[in-house]
């Protein structure tokens, strides 16, 4: 009988423990690559854009003037600009040398330059690259649906 009372407390010991270390998924940011502490579990669905490109980052002369879109360029923000990919859409810019990544949103127009694919916020760009002291990236871009 001991026995038994024993093993039915472990048991229900065991239950409770199990159900209150449930881990769940933290929600992934959009423009950042923080991490949003939120119970929801979500997922970002990542279309593949273009591999092997180029990324450079935006002077600060550049802080307060209005960009293409009509909003005011902020270097400490998650934007960015691109030749084609409409106003608002937000990408996954990732390092392909050290897998660092940051999402960003396009409100610009650029870079104007054959070799170059998209200009990132200085904030943005200096969150993905291991020296600060290069002027451009080989990354991969993905939009994030």
């Amino acid at each position: 009988m001991k026995k038994t009372v024993i093993f039915i407390i472990g048991i229900f010991v065991f239950a409770v423990v199990s159900a209150f270390s449930v881990k769940t998924e933290k929600k992934v940011s959009i423009l950042g690559n923080q991490p949003v502490a939120l119970n929801d579990t979500v997922v970002p669905v990542l279309k593949m854009y273009k591999t092997d490109v180029l990324a450079t980052y935006y002077h600060d002369k550049f802080n307060g003037r209005k960009t293409t879109s009509g909003e005011r360029f902020d270097n400490t923000k998650y934007t960015a600009a691109h030749k084609s990919l409409p106003f608002g859409t937000v990408v996954r810019v990732t390092n392909e040398k050290n897998g660092k990544f940051v999402d960003v949103k396009i409100n610009d127009r650029g870079p104007f330059s054959k070799t170059l694919e998209i200009d990132l916020t200085k904030k943005a760009f200096m969150e993905i690259v291991s020296n600060k002291n290069s002027g451009t990236a080989k990354v991969k871009i993905e939009i994030i649906e």
